[in-house]
């Protein structure tokens, strides 16, 4: 069995996957006559015929990977149960039970997992700045950030007062505002208990 190097396209990222290539070859007959020909040796599928929307596709162990969910000339889209991949048909052979690749579910999986952009967790990095509203988990307004630093922002609270929390309380809220995990009541209540000054809650 001989591996090689194709790539796995996700998009603008490229994972590097193994590919799968049988050799075969045919003996000539033990009875087969001095000087004879030998039958033709059938030569490997690179492109299997077996290629085709709906077909399972299966592991070097026999696991099933996936199936095919469509074809686009000389690529094929592999549906995992987690992901989906775009590979080059010259990724899968065709063994005894349909096309194998040489690559697990699970390596797939990972493989998508790490080239894939975290576009998510860039979206839920809170912008803590001066202005910004602040509500709570439910959506419930509690006010608005006065001020802010490098580790703390000081929360001007709609019912009055204010109170100073660190930077890494807050999360993305919607419409570009921010969230905290405290009710409006709690945060006039800490207010309450400082005086009415920027409370600190560390």
């Amino acid at each position: 069995m001989k591996f090689t190097k194709t790539g796995l396209m996700l998009g603008a990222a490229t994972v590097m996957l193994p590919s799968l290539a049988f050799a075969q070859t045919t003996a000539p007959s033990a009875g087969a006559a001095a000087g004879s020909t030998p039958p033709a040796a059938t030569a490997p599928a690179t492109t299997p015929s077996a290629l085709e929307t709906g077909a399972k596709v299966l592991d070097t162990s026999g696991g099933t990977v996936g199936t095919i969910e469509s074809i686009d000339g000389d690529f094929v889209v592999l549906a995992t149960s987690k992901s989906k991949v775009r590979l080059p048909k010259t990724s899968f052979a065709l063994g005894p039970n349909g096309p194998v690749i040489a690559m697990t579910a699970a390596q797939i999986d990972a493989a998508v997992a790490q080239a894939a952009p975290a576009p998510q967790a860039a979206a839920a990095k809170p912008d803590v700045t001066q202005g910004a509203a602040v509500a709570d988990m439910q959506g419930g307004a509690v006010g608005t950030i006065a001020t802010v630093d490098a580790q703390f922002a000081t929360v001007e609270l709609a019912s009055g007062g204010k109170v100073r929390l660190p930077v890494t309380a807050f999360g993305a809220g919607s419409n570009g505002g921010l969230r905290i995990a405290m009710t409006a009541q709690q945060l006039s209540a800490a207010a309450g208990a400082s005086g009415g000054g920027a409370g600190g809650l560390h």
